[in-house]
């Protein structure tokens, strides 16, 4: 299958760490999903000094707007305005994405070589059948990606086994209950640059669309913010994104924790 470094930012790759790994790793079945969904949150880790690095499972041919050459430089601006260190995109098959041995590997082969300590993805439970596939196949992958004796390579090199410490799945359009908020006030109104970069997805002021989608209304940003204010005040700040968890979170310092 497909492997594209669609964006790579040289100049700022790398930050406090060793050569190829970021500290948080966000997938998406399609572009524009880690955007919609936690691009609040991944800008405000940027900001903390660290590496995020986004992989798109597909390219998103099958969606009603847009092409795949249209989307990618999309993605290639989002990437840019956001300050990701690399956007890779897995040509795995929109509307497809196969559960398979060669797709599990391909999103293994990605882990290993960003060695992320966070994973990002879509969640189980999601009006979209792609959301659920990427959400399961990137599930497991976390876990095969730390067994040894699944081999894999990186442009001809072995690599070595990873298993980040922590899964988070994002919200989307059906409504979870988060297990967690992340304050993002000082951050959500510049992650709409990154999601507005994807013009052909959206409603712009004064552009009639050519089709109507669930997500070119003017309504469907407005609910964007809505969720993030709602989210917001459930913790006290202007705005929220809300995350769930596989497991339980493990509190290593109370004070951490509870400052």
């Amino acid at each position: 299958m497909e492997k594209t470094f669609i964006y790579r930012d040289k100049t700022k790759q790398h930050v406090n760490t060793p050569a190829s790994h970021a500290y948080a790793l966000a997938f998406g079945a399609h572009p524009d999903d880690v955007e919609l969904s936690c691009g609040a949150t991944l800008l405000k880790i940027i900001r903390e000094n660290r590496n995020v690095a986004v992989c798109d499972l597909t390219k998103g041919e099958m969606g009603t707007l847009g092409t795949p050459e249209t989307r990618a430089e999309e993605a290639r601006q989002a990437a840019r305005i956001l300050g990701y260190t690399d956007r890779i995109t897995l040509d795995l098959g929109d509307w497809q994405l196969p559960y398979s041995d060669s797709s599990l590997r391909e999103i293994i082969r990605v882990i290993r070589y960003f060695k992320p300590s966070v994973i990002f993805t879509n969640p189980p439970d999601e009006r979209h059948p792609d959301h659920m596939k990427a959400s399961r196949l990137v599930y497991d992958a976390v876990f095969y990606s730390g067994l040894e004796k699944i081999e894999t390579t990186w442009n001809n090199q072995a690599q070595a086994p990873h298993r980040p410490a922590h899964l988070l799945y994002y919200i989307q359009f059906r409504h979870l209950e988060p297990h967690i908020i992340v304050d993002v006030s000082s951050t959500f109104e510049d992650s709409r640059k990154g999601v507005l970069a994807f013009s052909t997805q959206f409603y712009r002021e004064g552009q009639a669309p050519e089709t109507s989608t669930l997500i070119n209304r003017k309504e469907f940003l407005t609910g964007l913010e809505a969720r993030a204010r709602y989210f917001g005040e459930q913790i006290g700040t202007k705005y929220g994104e809300g995350f769930q968890l596989p497991s339980p979170p493990a509190v290593r310092h109370f004070s951490d924790m509870f400052s």
